[in-house]
């Protein structure tokens, strides 16, 4: 296995290769508002598969790409999927399967916008730690676009994630035709920054 850093138009991360020949399945994973491509959970993910077989490119969003540091901007977050987009059409030939499209938090929820919009996007899709709502702000649920997502979700939740209770993100889960979500118990919303990684048997 090796990781290397990866470039192209509004795309740049790092991708990890597995050994041998042309891997079937690839991830695409993104990171959350205030975080980028080496953020600790995201290494963690791309290791692990890497060494089952993998192809991993785990990259920056496209407002990171432009600043270093702060969140983004709402103005920024079509730009951010398209980004995503290319990632995977950059990603496709690679592999002579699927291609799985993630992200933790902020990446996870354009993730899903963009295959609410674009469902042939990706086969599939591994949403870390889903920001359903605000801290503290139930009611501004972040849930309208979730039904018009046609590929297997698989849904990663901390029990103790203050963006979604487990039983809000059970009420989410059922908006989506293919969804599976797995609890990590006494995690909050940085996963134990990749400590259990037990829910990559359920991709």
């Amino acid at each position: 296995m090796s990781a290397e850093p990866f470039q192209g138009p509004d795309v740049r991360g790092y991708l990890h290769l597995p050994a041998g020949g042309k891997p079937a399945e690839a991830l695409v994973i993104t990171h959350g508002a205030g975080s980028n491509a080496n953020a600790p959970m995201l290494i963690a993910i791309a290791e692990s598969l890497a060494a089952r077989g993998w192809l991993v490119l785990r990259c920056d969003l496209p407002y990171r790409q432009r600043r270093p540091g702060g969140p983004p901007r709402p103005a920024e977050a079509a730009a951010d999927r398209a980004g995503l987009k290319a990632a995977v059409e950059m990603i496709r030939p690679m592999v002579s399967g699927r291609v799985v499209l993630g992200g933790h938090s902020y990446g996870g929820r354009q993730t899903s916008m963009l295959a609410a919009e674009e469902p042939k996007v990706a086969d599939a899709l591994l949403l870390c730690s889903y920001p359903l709502h605000p801290p503290g702000q139930p009611e501004k649920l972040r849930t309208r676009h979730l039904s018009k997502i046609d590929v297997p979700v698989l849904f990663v939740h901390g029990t103790k994630d203050p963006f979604g209770s487990p039983e809000e993100m059970e009420g989410a889960a059922k908006l989506v035709a293919k969804a599976r979500l797995v609890f990590i118990d006494g995690a909050g919303h940085d996963l134990n920054r990749g400590g259990d990684l037990t829910f990559l048997d359920n991709l």
